[in-house]
């Protein structure tokens, strides 16, 4: 069974975390991503909520964190433009967990907002290793949007009171 089919299978049920399981399998297929988080956003009190996570012990789901402007926040909640980080450095300046980060093994992030007519739902973040989202990688990120907005849509559906951070 293809990580696409497990995703349909996944999203015809009613088990939110099962969802996000399979989109974790579809970004694996895809692009790849030895830590994959799933924020939602809310963009009134943008407030970013961490709702699933494939390394729950080291990034955890749950809490909020404030997300002012910033040029990270401009280009990906904002301009609903992926940011791409190829080294550390890259996303130190925008990640106060950076250390924790490059701990984990992780040295390079893809960032893809999931925006469903013009609101940002939430990102999908994807941590691996230096230089691992290539213009390739990047381009083939985008099919996973879709994915992403389902899965976001539907946690929002079954926990409105919990999708807004």
């Amino acid at each position: 069974m293809t990580a696409w089919t497990q995703f349909a299978t996944a999203t015809a049920g009613d088990d939110i975390d099962a969802m996000f399981a399979a989109l974790c399998a579809l970004v694996q297929e895809e692009i790849g991503a030895g830590l994959f988080t799933v924020m939602t956003f809310d963009p009134g009190t943008r407030l970013a909520r961490r709702r699933w996570s494939n390394m729950p012990v080291e990034s955890p789901p749950g809490g909020t964190k404030p997300m002012p402007p910033t040029d990270w926040g401009a280009q990906v909640l904002d301009n609903h433009q992926p940011f791409v980080a190829h080294v550390p450095a890259d996303f130190a300046p925008h990640f106060p967990d950076h250390e924790l980060i490059v701990s984990l093994g992780f040295e390079s992030c893809l960032n893809l907002p999931v925006v469903v007519q013009g609101e940002v739902l939430g990102t999908l973040n994807c941590l691996d290793v230096a230089h691992h989202y290539t213009p390739d990688r990047v381009a083939r990120a985008a099919r996973l949007i879709a994915p992403g907005a389902l899965c976001l849509l539907l946690e929002r559906q079954a926990n409105p009171e919990e999708t807004s951070a």
